[in-house]
């Protein structure tokens, strides 16, 4: 008998340290304020006793984030706005060319896009060519997104970059150094 005793007590500080591991592993998968996962690492040793561990959040520098139908929103509103259009002037962005990221080195989110005009407004089909075919957005941890046309920068007959992207984003978004907008658009 005095054997099962001990095969029991054994099993009953596995299932403490299984429970305590389950609670930290718990702690591990916590969302952060914008949704996305956390990362976060433990250290301490790990104990057989139900405690919790010291966490440590870290994230990215800079981070691709998934442009919801809110952001999407923002995004038209602020580009009729720097058109002085309504939004409603606007069907969305145009697919294929929409960039988002968070850069907490400069606590800045930025995303880049072109506008899609409605088929009824003529001045929205008229503010979606040349330098207004592409737009680039920064927005602020607590501001409100500002656009800037870029569609022709850094082409042969446009202009400069009037913005200047962090290199980390450019370097996360795939696009030349210097640059304010994807190569790949016309």
């Amino acid at each position: 008998m005095r054997g099962a005793r001990s095969t029991s007590r054994g099993r009953r500080g596995l299932a403490l340290v299984v429970v305590g591991l389950g609670t930290v592993g718990v702690a591990a998968c916590s969302a952060s304020p914008n949704g996305q996962a956390a990362k976060t690492s433990t250290t301490g040793a790990p104990s057989t006793a139900a405690t919790s561990l010291p966490t440590t959040t870290t994230s990215a520098p800079t981070s691709n984030l998934v442009v919801t139908v809110a952001v999407r929103s923002q995004l038209v509103a602020a580009g009729a706005a720097l058109n002085s259009l309504p939004p409603s002037a606007y069907t969305g962005l145009v697919p294929g060319e929409t960039y988002y990221a968070y850069d907490a080195a400069t606590k800045t989110y930025w995303a880049g896009g072109g506008l899609v005009p409605s088929s009824s407004s003529t001045q929205a089909q008229v503010s979606v060519q040349d330098d207004g075919a592409y737009l680039l957005f920064e927005r602020t941890d607590a501001g409100s997104w500002k656009a800037s046309d870029v569609g022709l920068a850094g082409t042969a007959g446009g202009t400069a970059c009037t913005v200047t992207v962090p290199p980390a984003i450019l370097q996360l978004w795939n696009w030349a150094p210097g640059s304010c907008r994807p190569t790949t658009i016309g």
